[in-house]
C-alpha cells in the first residue's frame, strides 16, 4: 500500500428520509480542523436516492467536495449496497482519513467498509487530532508524523486510549455523536459536485425491506436541549421525577438522566446521558443526585453551566460543576421551583 498516495479528509454525511443528520454537519467541522493541519480539503460522501438537492447544504457547513452516489438501491439504508457504495469510493479516490458517525448506521456501515478496504477502524471517538506517532520518541523506532490520533474511552470509561492506524489508508473513525462540533451555516456557500456510480449488482447479501414502521414518540431529543434537568440514583424513585420535571417546566427545559436511572427502569433510553447514552452540551445542565461517574461525565462535562444538587459533598459531580448546593435534593428542588416561578411571575 502506497501510503501517499492517500489524500485528503472524507466523512460519511449520512441522511435519513432525505434529511441529513446533525452528525454530518459536526463531521465537516472536526474534518475542516483536520484538513487545515494537513494542508487538505474535505470532502462529504452522500448516499442515497434523490438526494442531490442536499450538496448545497452540506457546502453550506464546510464540504469543499461533495460526491453524490444517487441510486434507488440506497432509498433505505441496507448494510450490502451501502457498504459497496462507500468502500468503491476509497477505493477510487483514496481519502487519507474517512470519518463515519458513530450511530445506529455508522455503527453498522463503518466496520463493513473498514474491513472491504483491509484498514483498521476506531470506534466511538471522543477526540481527533493530527499529531505523531509513537507520541513519544522511542530510541531506534521511526516517529511518524501527520497521523490521524483517535482518543476514545476504554475499559468501561476507566482509562482513555489513543490509537494510530500507522501502517494502512485510509485512517478511519466513527465519532459519538453530539462531541464534535458544526462550523456556522455559510448560505450560498458552494462546492465541487462529484457524481460517481460504483455499480450496483444485487445478490442474495442484499436486503428487501418489505415494510418500514416508525416509531412514534413525543420525547425531545436531548442532544438539541438548550437545558437539561437531569436525575441520577439519588432521586431515588420515578415518582420523584415529577420534581425535576416541574422544574425543567419553569425553565424550558427538559428532563434527562444518567445511566443508574435507565437501568431501574424509571426513565427510557433515549433520555441518557453519559458513554452509553447520549453526549450533550447544553447552556445549563441541572446534575441532581447524580453522583458524578466518569461515565455520565464523558457525556455532559462540556456543557456550559454545570449545577450539582447532591446531599454527598464529596461527590465527584462537584469537581465539574461551576455551582454546587449540597443537601436534600427533595427540600431543594421544590423550594428552587417556587423561587423560579415567583421570579418569572414578577416579570
Amino acid at each position: 500500500m502506497a501510503l501517499e498516495e492517500y489524500k485528503g479528509v472524507y466523512v460519511f454525511a449520512q441522511q435519513v428520509d432525505n434529511q441529513l443528520s446533525s452528525i454530518a454537519f459536526e463531521l465537516i467541522g472536526k474534518g475542516k480542523d483536520l484538513a487545515k493541519d494537513l494542508g487538505t480539503e474535505v470532502t462529504a460522501i452522500l448516499a442515497g436516492y434523490q438526494v442531490a438537492g442536499l450538496a448545497d447544504e452540506l457546502a453550506a457547513y464546510g464540504a469543499d467536495k461533495v460526491i453524490v452516489i444517487d441510486d434507488p438501491e440506497l432509498k433505505d439504508y441496507r448494510t450490502e449496497p451501502y457498504a459497496h457504495a462507500v468502500a468503491s469510493v476509497i477505493k477510487e479516490f483514496k481519502p487519507d482519513i474517512v470519518l463515519v458517525g458513530a450511530t445506529a448506521i455508522g455503527r453498522d456501515l463503518g466496520p463493513r467498509v473498514s474491513a472491504r478496504v483491509h484498514t483498521g477502524l476506531t470506534a466511538d471517538c471522543t477526540q481527533l487530532d493530527i499529531g505523531d506517532f509513537p507520541l513519544v520518541a522511542i530510541p531506534g523506532k521511526e516517529q511518524l508524523h501527520n497521523q490521524l490520533l483517535m482518543t476514545r474511552p476504554a475499559f468501561g470509561g476507566n482509562t482513555i486510549a489513543t490509537i494510530a492506524c500507522p501502517n494502512f489508508r485510509p485512517q478511519m473513525a466513527t465519532v459519538r455523536p453530539g462531541v464534535m462540533q458544526k462550523l456556522p451555516k455559510q448560505e450560498g456557500a458552494k462546492a465541487e459536485i462529484i457524481n460517481f456510480n460504483p455499480g450496483f449488482t444485487p445478490d442474495n447479501k442484499y436486503v428487501e425491506i418489505l415494510k418500514v414502521v416508525k416509531a412514534v414518540t413525543d420525547t425531545v431529543d436531548i442532544m438539541d436541549a438548550k437545558i437539561l434537568v437531569s436525575g441520577g440514583r439519588g432521586v431515588g424513585s420515578a415518582e420523584n421525577f415529577k420534581l425535576l420535571e416541574d422544574l425543567a417546566s419553569v425553565l424550558g427545559g427538559t428532563v434527562s438522566c444518567s445511566r443508574a436511572v435507565v437501568d431501574a427502569g424509571w426513565k427510557p433510553k433515549d433520555l441518557q446521558v453519559g458513554q452509553t447514552g447520549k453526549t450533550v452540551r447544553p447552556h445549563v445542565y441541572f446534575a441532581i443526585g447524580i453522583s458524578g461517574a466518569i461515565q455520565h461525565l464523558a457525556g455532559m462535562e462540556e456543557s456550559d453551566i454545570i449545577i450539582a444538587i447532591n446531599k454527598d459533598e464529596t461527590a465527584p459531580i462537584f469537581e465539574v460543576a461551576d455551582y454546587g448546593i449540597v443537601g436534600d435534593l427533595n427540600k431543594i428542588v421544590p423550594a428552587l421551583t417556587a423561587s423560579l416561578k415567583a421570579e418569572l411571575a414578577a416579570k
